[in-house]
């Protein structure tokens, strides 16, 4: 009869060892294996000592004593803890930012720098507080260009030692502190009002100032208005003076020839034949005759001996002024409407200087 107990064991140990190997195999494999991501690289340490970068892709290891530490390759976001400092002219302020920063030499970001994050964190809180320290107010405030350019100037050449490089730096936020926050809202609100103050002000003096302008080529129009009106009335008053002086004229000299017909015809039924005639009766009735028809009286084909009008009388009269007269009148009423008409234009624009030269220009014709 045979022993099956030590075969049975037997087999057992040798199944466990089967799958101590299996499983020690399946262990080794995953030791050598790296998957690397196309955005990192690691670094390959075995036995501690640095053995080189593992690119993206698979990658294979010593198994059990290698040892791999990844570095993201991406431009990453760092935040810039919130740092209170005091400004040159000694005001308490806080601010934050925030850092853009990519690995761009893996092993120098291994072997330089414990912690390259870290680092680059407690620089930027160092740089920000020195850069705010060195500025006052007001320039903390308006110039944040120029704080953001300066703190990346002092962290481009540390981190270059580190195979970091700092591509953005952003101050997000400067705060005064309440009190001082308090005293800028009430500066502010004061400069509000006294440019509130300033442009009413000026807004005020400029209608005042439209206002009397209006005005003045208002009273300047009607004062134009009213003196042309004044010289169309001289005018019209001095023709009509003329032509009833011309009338009157015409009247006496048509009474002296009807007086001196009717003492003709009474001498014409007397029975003398010889009659003796002024010689002013004669001239007159040639004279009004000539004026009246455009000839002379004639008879038995000869001229009557009239005498015309001296021309001291005519000017006097104004016998050859009256039309004259009358063109300028119109030719001056013409010009008259087109300079107010002018000036209306200059007034409803605004231009003093153009009614100026118009009220000059009716003074030079009147």
């Amino acid at each position: 009869m045979s022993h099956p107990l030590p075969l049975q064991i037997g087999t057992s140990l040798f199944g466990i060892v089967g799958l101590l190997v299996l499983g020690l195999a399946i262990v080794t494999v995953w030791q050598m294996v790296r998957i690397v991501d196309a955005y990192d690289k690691q670094a390959l340490t075995v036995f501690g000592e640095y053995r080189g970068l593992l690119e993206p892709g698979i990658n294979f290891v010593p198994p059990f004593v290698s040892r791999t530490y990844p570095f993201d390759m991406r431009t990453q976001t760092m935040d810039v803890p919130r740092q209170e400092a005091i400004t040159r002219d000694n005001s308490p302020v806080t601010a934050d930012a925030v850092v853009y920063l990519r690995v761009m030499d893996a092993k120098k970001a291994f072997l330089e720098v414990e912690d390259y994050k870290t680092a680059v964190s407690n620089l930027a809180q160092t740089t920000l507080r020195a850069v705010i320290g060195d500025m006052e107010l007001d320039e903390t405030l308006n110039k944040r260009q120029e704080i953001n350019a300066r703190i990346r100037k002092e962290l481009d050449e540390p981190t270059d030692e580190w195979g970091i490089r700092v591509e953005s730096v952003e101050v997000r936020e400067v705060n005064p502190s309440p009190e001082v926050q308090n005293a800028m809202e009430q500066q502010t609100g004061a400069e509000r009002r006294r440019r509130a103050t300033i442009l009413e002000a000026q807004g005020e003096r400029r209608s005042a100032v439209e206002k009397a302008e209006g005005d003045k080529q208002s009273n300047i129009i009607r004062a134009q208005g009213e003196k042309q009106s004044q010289i169309l009335e001289a005018q019209g008053d001095a023709i009509s003076t003329v032509l009833r002086a011309k009338s009157a004229e015409s009247m006496g000299e048509r009474a002296i020839i009807d007086k001196g017909m009717d003492t003709l015809e009474a001498i014409g039924q007397g029975e003398s034949t010889t009659f003796v005639l002024p010689q002013e009766l004669t001239s007159l009735v040639g004279r009004y005759g000539k004026h009246l028809t455009g000839s002379d009286v004639t008879g038995n084909g000869q001229q009557l001996d009239s005498l015309q009008f001296d021309a001291e009388t005519r000017e006097l009269v104004g016998l050859d002024d009256i039309k004259e007269i009358l063109g300028e009148i119109d030719r001056a009423a013409e010009m008259d409407i087109e300079e107010l008409e002018k000036q209306a234009k200059a007034v409803k624009d605004g231009a003093s200087e153009s009614a100026d030269h118009a009220d000059e220009q009716i003074n030079d014709q009147a």
